[in-house]
């Protein structure tokens, strides 16, 4: 059997036959017809997320989407995340809470060497599930309508809870980096199960982001700015190409040191002073992403600050 006929045979499941070579433009668009938004992670704390308002206020620019609590939402007492919620709620954020820790920091440490990572970061039996499930719903009794998610397995349990009535309808589920997603195959088996937006892997060329776009039609959220743990690359200056090619997306912002290893960002033992450095740089990088994307592309828009879509903390 030839490669041709192989792609022949993908196509008529659904699926591009290949990486899209030509870069088609994505006919795809947000609710409000926009093509780009803005996400900005590592907003750990009340105090980090005050720091983002202020300079939010500063520049001008809009942000849509923010990635919170990575260190895990078990570490926050009831008064943060009700604070939290409350200023986000306020400022029109939505807000994706990481529930946990869970995974790196169970009993189970296969996970955290180096070939055992390979095996992914999937919860270990049912008390896990439990354990952050239980999790989730305590954040969603404060407010929150938005969760981080790795596990596929997890994924199509609050899906199916969600369609129960046991999860609220309006809560959403975004799929992270570490389930390792690269395809256009991939992308609609997350659609499938539940999901509402996601991120594919940051180092993949512009064909293979436009054969993913073509796999499903939840918003992208690819990484524009990785951490040096993953890589350490910037792609600004591709963000027109992504905008025309994996429209409804988001540009997310992640620099630092390293993400979720030991020497991470995002730990309970992390200073809020140098995270609110951080956060600012990160609403700072969004406005010169926005720059150059309106620079090259006027035909390109981006949402206006608080869109009715969101998954604005409700309170």
């Amino acid at each position: 059997m030839s490669m041709k006929q192989v792609a022949k045979m993908l196509e008529g499941i659904g699926m591009p036959g290949r990486d899209l070579y030509d870069l088609p433009t994505s006919t795809k668009r947000f609710p409000d017809g926009a093509h780009y938004r803005m996400e900005i992670s590592g907003v750990e704390r009340p105090e980090v997320l005050k720091a983002l308002i202020d300079e939010r206020n500063k520049r001008g620019i809009p942000i849509h989407r923010l990635i919170s609590m990575v260190m895990g939402t078990t570490l926050l007492d009831d008064a943060e995340l009700k604070d939290f919620a409350q200023m986000a709620a306020e400022e029109k954020f939505e807000v994706i809470a990481t529930p946990g820790p869970r995974c790196g920091w169970d009993v189970g440490r296969q996970v955290a060497t180096p070939e055992g990572s390979l095996s992914g970061m999937n919860f270990r039996g049912s008390d896990q599930l439990n354990f952050v499930i239980d999790d989730i719903m305590r954040c969603i009794d404060i407010g929150f309508r938005g969760f981080l998610v790795v596990d596929e397995g997890l994924l199509w349990a609050l899906n199916e809870l969600r369609k129960k009535g046991d999860i609220p309808k309006d809560v959403i589920f975004k799929i992270s980096i570490y389930a390792g997603n690269a395809s256009p195959v991939g992308a609609h088996l997350l659609q499938s199960l539940g999901a509402n937006t996601f991120n594919p892997l940051g180092d993949l060329s512009l064909p293979q982001f436009a054969s993913i776009r073509a796999g499903a039609d939840i918003p992208m959220d690819i990484h524009v700015y990785l951490s040096e743990s993953f890589g350490g690359y910037v792609r600004f200056y591709e963000t027109p190409e992504f905008a025309r090619i994996c429209s409804p997306c988001y540009f997310k912002i992640e620099p630092g040191p390293a993400l979720a290893i030991s020497t991470g960002l995002y730990r309970p033992w992390t200073s809020p002073d140098l995270l609110s450095f951080m956060v600012r740089e990160k609403v700072k990088y969004a406005e010169i992403i926005h720059n150059i994307v309106q620079k090259n592309n006027k035909k390109l828009k981006l949402s206006e600050h608080g869109v009715s879509d969101l998954a604005i903390p409700k309170i």
